[in-house]
């Protein structure tokens, strides 16, 4: 028998959880301002408390929408605070968090769910699987030339935090990317967003691109004068024109030496820009985000697939029962079956196979796909194929 209980946390119980995420990764206390900023981050009947008496651990989430391949959002819970302290780890409260968690999901219609663990071995086992990867960039400023075809842009205008901080959002749906992988910011997610980047430095600027129709685009930074870098926190764009007069912008900058930018997408084109590719470095490629998808059959529905020839896949889902089965996934033909099945996966495999991130060949490679038929991963790798690499872009 547990000896905590598991219930949705009280409007006067969220500080303390917010304190209590915060000390599980061994960071202080907030202050009064920030609680002011971020109380707002923190819906109702979305946090979750392990108490034991006392509140022992914690999981919330903020409400938002996932953009699938193909365009399609489907309703998403965007996890984060997740902490147990210490003295209460390794005796079942995050088991017991992510299935009260996983069961309001189900109940809700939610049908995904994301979160960016701080730990690689946590999440798989309740159904998350790696969804998106981002590389940090490093341009140097003195050598980088662009090309005499890259295009032009329009105007940008360049607004201190207090200033700028009140468009973000409307900033952000201008410029929003259409990649899979991408989520749309809810107030809930602007109020957290807005502490942890005034926590980067005082003198956070926001640069916005103008094209003929309006705001397209527009990047957050700032810059550290002892080091000599511009470090690119938000970089967002509707448009070749928007992207190419950001980087021109960011050129510009005086007295500094390299532009440091944050969590790309993997097939950014930046490089391509510069006279010398090589002015561009990329500094690794990490894990962004990891899905659950909460709803398998709604998901699986959700997204587009190319015109190639169907599979059968045969889903199995620990933490959700309802969501075992077979499913008949192609172009126009997606649902359950009674067909015998090609490929046999669980749920955090299906994940990461979902927005094109992996292969379906690598994941049977590595032994995360069983194979029952074996043209089956070739398939299924042109199935489950994107036209643009799977990212994220939004920090919680």
């Amino acid at each position: 028998m547990s000896d905590h209980e598991i219930r949705f946390l009280r409007t006067d119980e969220h500080r303390a959880a917010w304190d209590l995420f915060r000390a599980a990764l061994h960071v202080a206390p907030g202050t009064d301002e920030e609680w002011d900023r971020a109380v707002a981050a923190h819906q109702e009947e979305r946090g979750l408390g392990a108490f034991g008496p006392g509140l022992i651990g914690t999981a919330r989430s903020f409400d938002s929408e996932l953009v699938v391949p193909g365009g399609a959002k489907v309703p998403l819970a965007a996890v984060t605070g997740i902490g147990v302290s210490a003295g209460h780890t390794r005796r079942g409260v995050l088991t017991d968090l992510q299935t009260a968690q996983l069961a309001d999901f189900t109940e809700r219609g939610v049908v995904a769910a994301t979160l960016r663990p701080t730990e690689g071995t946590i999440y798989g086992r309740y159904g998350y699987g790696i969804a998106t990867y981002a590389r940090n960039m490093l341009v140097d400023r003195h050598r980088a030339r662009l090309r005499p075809e890259t295009p032009s842009g329009g105007e940008v205008r360049v607004h201190d935090l207090d200033e700028a901080v009140s468009r973000w959002p409307e900033l952000y749906t201008a410029s929003e990317p259409g990649r899979p992988g991408v989520m749309t910011r809810s107030a809930a997610f602007w109020a957290g967003h807005e502490n942890g980047v005034r926590r980067m430095s005082k003198l956070i600027r926001t640069a916005v691109h103008c094209g003929p129709e309006g705001d397209d685009g527009h990047l957050v930074y700032h810059v550290d004068r002892e080091s000599g870098k511009v470090h690119v926190v938000a970089f967002h764009y509707a448009n070749a024109e928007a992207f190419a007069g950001l980087w021109r912008f960011l050129l510009s900058v005086d007295l500094v030496d390299e532009i440091a930018l944050l969590a790309r997408p993997l097939d950014e084109p930046a490089a391509l820009l510069f006279s010398d590719p090589r002015t561009v470095k990329s500094e690794g490629a990490e894990d962004e985000t990891w899905l659950r998808l909460v709803d398998v059959p709604a998901a699986l529905a959700a997204r587009s697939y190319p015109p190639v020839a169907p599979v059968v896949l045969e889903v199995h889902d620990r933490a959700l029962p309802a969501n075992n089965g077979r499913y008949l996934v192609g172009q126009g033909t997606v649902g359950r079956t009674d067909e015998k099945p090609a490929l046999r996966l669980e749920t955090d495999a299906l994940a990461t196979l979902y927005l094109g991130t992996w292969r379906a060949s690598a994941l049977a490679a590595a032994g995360r796909i069983e194979v029952l038929d074996p043209a089956a991963p070739a398939a299924a790798d042109l199935l489950f194929s994107t036209p643009e690499s799977p990212w994220c872009g939004s920090f919680f």
